[in-house]
């Protein structure tokens, strides 16, 4: 078995490569598309609150949300209209 030095150019050509297919592939696809639905966990981390602050949020009325059997579901661009309609100018 042969042994095999990287040199620091080697590294470097490595990264130049790297970064070269990264900006591909967020050019090929810049935005993907938001999921229409979010579930409890992606809204608590999208917003980041807690669990009790989330269920607040449903039981005022601020966030409106669907319920399907067990699973609580909230639609993207209701999320998005709440923080527009509550947001504070400075």
């Amino acid at each position: 078995m042969a042994t095999e030095i990287i040199t620091t150019d080697d590294l470097y050509e490595f990264k130049v490569q790297l970064f070269g297919e990264l900006k591909k592939l967020l050019t090929e696809n810049p935005k993907a598309t938001p999921k229409k639905y979010l579930k409890s966990a992606e809204v608590m981390e999208m917003l980041q609150v807690s669990p009790g602050t989330l269920q607040n949020l449903r039981i005022n009325g601020t966030l409106p949300y669907t319920k399907i059997g067990g699973i609580i579901l909230y639609e993207y661009e209701e999320i998005l209209k709440v923080l527009k309609d509550n947001r504070v100018a400075s």
